[in-house]
């Protein structure tokens, strides 16, 4: 199958509207409301339009990824800027064929480019690991909520880059965490 990814689009924005609203809808561990986040997201001064991805296949969009920043803040209220990667979607007919994985590395990728050194993520426990994410509890962070330590992972994108950084993450107003 060959994947294209590619730096999402105004006139993209319906399809991957669809695309996140379809791929979440049977998702036990979901409110269901991804798709109303990613339009929030995409007004917010969080937004880097450059981390707002999809994949096509034969021309058709299949899946979606987007890293919006987030802050890490210590105790000192010394604050360090990260990423949260939140969501990243696929078409349930083409699941489980590599695709989420490729949208995945492509991020990765492109956040290093432009200099971001780390991304935070509530996701499945056993999916995540494989492309180099470990607990925040190893790097002394946390999520302002509570959650299940095993779904709170984060990945240095360049070595290093969370040393001494420990604290609480403090998401935008988009994602509506109380």
């Amino acid at each position: 199958m060959n994947v294209k990814i590619r730096k999402e689009e105004k006139e993209d924005f319906k399809t991957v509207f669809e695309l996140i609203q379809k791929s979440f809808e049977t998702e036990e561990l979901s409110d269901h409301k991804e798709h109303y986040l990613v339009e929030r997201l995409r007004n917010s001064d969080a937004f880097v339009p450059e981390l707002s991805l999809i994949a096509e296949v034969n021309n058709q969009i299949v899946g979606y990824i987007l890293l919006t920043k987030i802050k890490i803040e210590d105790d000192a209220k010394n604050s360090y800027t990260s990423l949260a990667l939140a969501p990243v979607a696929v078409l349930p007919e083409v699941q489980g064929k590599g695709i989420g994985g490729k949208l995945i590395e492509a991020a990765h990728k492109k956040a290093r480019e432009l200099g971001f050194g780390s991304v935070i993520l509530l996701g499945h426990e056993n999916y995540y690991p494989k492309f180099g994410y470990k607990l925040t509890k190893e790097f002394g962070i946390k999520l302002p909520f509570d959650v299940p330590e095993a779904n709170c992972m984060a990945i240095e994108l360049t070595e290093g880059s969370l040393q001494n950084v420990n604290g609480i993450v403090h998401y935008p107003k988009e994602f509506e965490i109380e």
